[in-house]
């Protein structure tokens, strides 16, 4: 009897050992697959023993030798990288800003990026670019003019961002300044500039609506006196205009005496 029970434990032992041992063959020859896929917009980096080895793989199906190469897949697709960046403006005014910018891989320059920089080129190449091209173009402007001339502003810091990333294969699709901060002593001194403007202007606006209102007065003032002179000149030259005024004051009623035989009307009723 003790016999039996042996040979059943050495079956069972065997049974799981087998068991374990195609499980892990299994696994091993699932996570070596020889083939795989590149999705769109990403690029493969195909590693031969943990070197790069050859172009990038393109999007869709690839085949590999397993157990030897690997393959790394990279994003080639806009990505969007925002943060803020402090520097000092050509009067010396401390200006932070806020800043986006939106990039992508160069598709054909992956495997080179993979290999000389690594899959963190965000914070070795593009960090460190945007700090000094926004220092760089800051430092040209007045912190008066980088509000006056914020488009300007944002041209000259894409365009040095585009002169740093695109030796590295980055290429630089957008950049914007979403925000300008300044000092608070800075922005109060805006403030009272601003608000002596908008005074100067109210009073200018003022002091050309009282010319506006003094002149019309003295075109009245003209006009009335072209029309006296008109009817004065109209009167010397004809002395009927005297009656005709009698006869528009008149107001119908005979007179109360006579001198002779012509009535005599009271221009002055």
């Amino acid at each position: 009897m003790p016999y039996f029970i042996k040979d059943n434990g050495d079956s069972n032992t065997k049974n799981v050992i087998k068991t374990i041992t195609l499980g892990v063959l299994l696994i091993i020859l699932l996570l070596n697959f020889p083939l795989g896929t590149v999705g769109a917009g990403e690029r493969g980096i195909r590693l031969r023993f943990g070197a790069v080895d050859g172009n990038p793989v393109e999007e869709g199906l690839y085949f590999r030798v397993p157990f030897i190469e690997a393959v790394k897949k990279m994003d080639v697709k806009v990505q969007k990288y925002e943060v803020g960046a402090d520097a000092a403006s050509a009067d010396l005014q401390t200006v932070s800003s806020k800043v986006a910018l939106n990039f992508h891989l160069l598709p054909e320059q992956v495997s080179s990026i993979y290999k000389n920089i690594g899959i963190d080129y965000q914070n070795r190449i593009i960090v460190p670019a945007v700090q000094e091209s926004v220092k760089a173009a800051t430092a040209k402007y007045t912190a008066e003019e980088l509000i006056t001339k914020r488009e300007q502003v944002r041209e000259d810091i894409k365009n040095i961002l585009r002169t740093k990333l695109t030796t590295s294969g980055l290429i630089v699709d957008e950049f914007n300044i979403v925000n300008f901060d300044f000092s608070e002593s800075f922005n109060e001194a805006i403030e009272a500039k601003v608000t002596a403007e908008q005074n100067a202007l109210a009073s200018k606006n003022k002091l050309e609506q009282t010319k506006y209102e003094a002149q019309q007065e003295i075109e009245q003032a003209k006009g009335k006196a072209q029309a006296l002179q008109i009817e004065g000149n109209a009167i010397t030259s004809n002395p009927q205009v005297v009656e005709l005024r009698a006869i528009e004051k008149w107001n119908g009623q005979l007179p109360t005496y006579m001198t002779g035989t012509t009535p005599f009307v009271n221009l002055n009723k």
